[in-house]
């Protein structure tokens, strides 16, 4: 199948694809691209930050980026699956604060299909002043009044307790910033996820660089939420894959 073609649902941002094995491996692709965008804009360099997608036939385990490969090298092979439990498929290490983290966002949320989560050159230090975007860029208006605050001082995620506490903050939000930590953003597929996450950086380097912005008028603003579903942040990824890795399947 097709995948870009594959739409039946002019709102949806994954394929639909009746084949459990066919969508997991289209999520895989998905997830490796993912984490090769992710690379190529030089994020993840220290072993930070993590994407995952929820396996389509166990909904309770996910799968990750295999610890240690540098996230611009990802493949499906370096893709591991993550139980309920915390315990890797076939073994295999991972970074345990994704599994803290996405776990209990992913059982909070049944509608989530991926999580996207980095320490970037402006989510981080924007998270430190622990505020909510404004609505100054269209970007930020994508998250008018659908995000979050984690106001939090565990900055290392220890233990599942964080991630359930992250997980109740998120709601049912799109994103989340995590206080002196970053940006999370969550969706109905690993396509969207990440476009919403690229707008949310953009988002934060706008209000970083411009502190005196004069915001646009909260009905402005919705309207441009509304118009900023799944299927647009899909799209944004897909300009982000085309525009970094332009010579990927």
């Amino acid at each position: 199948m097709d995948a870009d073609n594959a739409f039946l649902d002019p709102d949806a941002a994954e394929p639909v694809i009746a084949d459990p094995d066919e969508l997991r491996e289209h999520r895989k692709h998905r997830l490796a691209l993912a984490y090769r965008v992710f690379g190529a804009m030089g994020w993840g360099s220290l072993g930070d930050g993590h994407i995952s997608a929820r396996d389509p036939e166990r909904p309770d385990c996910f799968w990750l980026g295999r610890y240690g490969v540098p996230f611009r090298f990802m493949t499906p092979d370096d893709l591991v699956l993550v139980h309920a439990d915390g315990t890797v498929e076939g073994g295999g290490h991972i970074n345990v604060a994704a599994y803290y983290i996405h776990a209990p966002v992913h059982e909070a949320r049944p509608d989530v299909v991926a999580a996207a989560h980095c320490h970037t050159p402006y989510g981080t230090p924007f998270s430190a002043a622990v505020t909510k975007l404004a609505p100054i860029s269209q970007e930020a208006c994508a998250f008018f009044d659908d995000h979050e605050i984690f106001d939090d001082e565990e900055v290392n995620i220890g233990s599942t307790d964080g991630g359930k506490r992250i997980a109740a903050a998120l709601g049912g939000a799109r994103a989340a910033i995590l206080r002196n930590h970053g940006l999370l953003t969550v969706a109905g597929s690993v396509d969207a996820a990440v476009g919403y996450f690229l707008m949310m950086e953009r988002s934060a380097e706008v209000q970083v660089k411009a502190r005196d912005a004069r915001p646009i008028g909260a009905d402005a603003a919705r309207r441009v939420h509304d118009m900023f579903e799944e299927r647009e942040a899909w799209q944004v990824f897909q300009w982000a894959q085309r525009t970094y890795l332009p010579n990927a399947g």
